[in-house]
């Protein structure tokens, strides 16, 4: 069920409303976006769905399938093919055993191709295999025009995203805390070598945690990047930006301006309750609402709840929910549920007019389940 969440709501990406703000920062990109990871809002976007080579932040995907399938502490003998690939490279020797752990930092810090070989074989028999589950994977996130070919972003025929769905794969894999902990490192050791992370956004820019760097001949720069401030988590994806380090901060630095997160924090209801040990109970958020809003927004708070209850109650009890709406119309919705148990009055009988609501109320509920069943 959360994996399912998490697709939704990555997918809902493809299709959120972008915030037109004029004082956006203009980028020397070709392609870039600027997203909320709490909500999946687009905050700015430009050229976001032209289909181009991503070099190797094609490496996020990699890993993200790597965590999928395998365990840190196996062990992955180096197969022959890491002899061959051409690029950056922890200098791994064919025949020797490194840990899935200790590959994966040499391949998101380091940005190792041969890495992306070893790990690829391992997990899948060959590369070609391999570059069938990332395709399944992408399919499994609603992505409908990415393409790999390989799991190290060399320049390939057909391979390639766009910033939009690049932004998505990288939410995903976010989502993952073993890939946050490897991405937002600033150094690894591995062996009797040390691999300083390409992503140099961790040393200059304040709550950076990753995410990659890319770069060929052919697609240019790419950098996909994430920070967070202020209760938010921002992810920014530039391709071929020769600007990028520049583009990236200014980018950051006006989404966390220009935006705040409203947390809707001690909102509570009152409700009455027939037929229970206390005469009402109340009724507090699930979880924290949280809404991104323009600075200076203010949201409308609205709940729906029934006019009463009738005990016994459970702490916890769903009994409604609660939206968030911002001025452009984006929602956030979390449930209503019971602060505390009501036990049901055993000693006090039921009133007419309460044994006819809660009749009507038991029978609807009936036949509502019984539609669904239909």
């Amino acid at each position: 069920m959360k994996k399912s969440l998490l697709v939704l709501l990555l997918c809902a990406l493809l299709c959120v409303p972008v915030c037109a703000v004029s004082d956006a920062p203009e980028t020397s990109a070709r392609s870039c976006i600027l997203v909320c990871m709490d909500g999946g809002r687009v905050l700015f976007e430009q050229n976001a769905d032209e289909f181009l080579p991503i070099a190797s932040t094609t490496k996020i995907m990699t890993a993200m399938i790597v965590l999928e399938s395998c365990a840190l502490d196996e062990a992955v003998v180096i197969p022959p093919e890491c002899a061959d690939v051409e690029g950056s490279s922890m200098d791994l020797t064919p025949g020797e055993t490194v840990s899935v752990e200790d590959l994966l930092y040499g391949l998101m810090l380091q940005s190792g191709n041969d890495a992306a070989v070893a790990l690829a074989v391992h997990a899948a028999g060959s590369v070609e295999a391999f570059a069938e589950r990332m395709n399944e994977k992408c399919s499994e996130l609603g992505l409908m025009q990415t393409h790999y070919v390989n799991p190290h972003g060399l320049d390939a025929e057909g391979q390639g995203s766009t910033a939009r769905e690049l932004s998505v794969i990288a939410q995903a894999a976010m989502e993952n805390p073993t890939f946050r902990r490897i991405v937002s490192t600033e150094r690894k050791t591995v062996g009797n070598k040390t691999y300083v992370n390409h992503n140099r956004l961790l040393r200059t820019y304040p709550g950076a945690v990753g995410v990659k760097t890319g770069y060929t001949m052919a697609a240019g720069r790419i950098l996909v990047s994430c920070a967070e401030k202020n209760g938010m988590r921002l992810l920014c994806v530039t391709i071929s930006d020769p600007d990028d380090w520049d583009d990236h901060t200014a980018l950051l630095d006006w989404g966390f301006e220009a935006f705040r997160m409203f947390e809707g924090e001690g909102i509570s209801y009152v409700l009455p309750v027939f037929s229970g040990e206390a005469r009402a109970c109340a009724v507090v958020p699930k979880e924290t609402p949280r809404l991104l809003l323009h600075a200076g927004e203010t949201p409308q708070i609205r709940a729906a709840l029934p006019r009463f209850v009738f005990a016994p109650l459970k702490h916890g009890q769903s009994l409604g929910t609660l939206t968030l709406t911002a001025p452009d119309g984006t929602e956030a919705t979390v449930p209503l549920v019971c602060a505390g148990a009501v036990p049901a009055d055993a000693a006090m009988p039921l009133s007419f007019p309460e044994k006819l609501a809660r009749f009507w109320r038991l029978a609807g509920r009936a036949l509502f389940s019984f539609n669904l069943q239909i």
